[in-house]
């Protein structure tokens, strides 16, 4: 099996999109109750990511 990702498939945590978009958590999480950003992927229970290529479309949107 091959689970190497390419760089745009990438899942990024909440850190790094908020220096991506220069958004904080909460406008982040306002956006999406919005349907305005990208919906987060669940990694775990207590961890969500974005997928890095949803977030980079969502930021040559606006």
């Amino acid at each position: 099996m091959n689970t190497t990702e390419t760089n745009e498939d990438k899942i990024l945590r909440s850190p790094a999109i908020q220096s991506l978009t220069g958004l904080s958590r909460s406008t982040i999480w306002r956006l999406e109750q919005q349907n305005q950003f990208p919906s987060r992927i669940k990694l775990s229970e207590r961890a969500c990511g974005w997928r890095k290529s949803e977030v980079l479309k969502w930021i040559e949107s606006r």
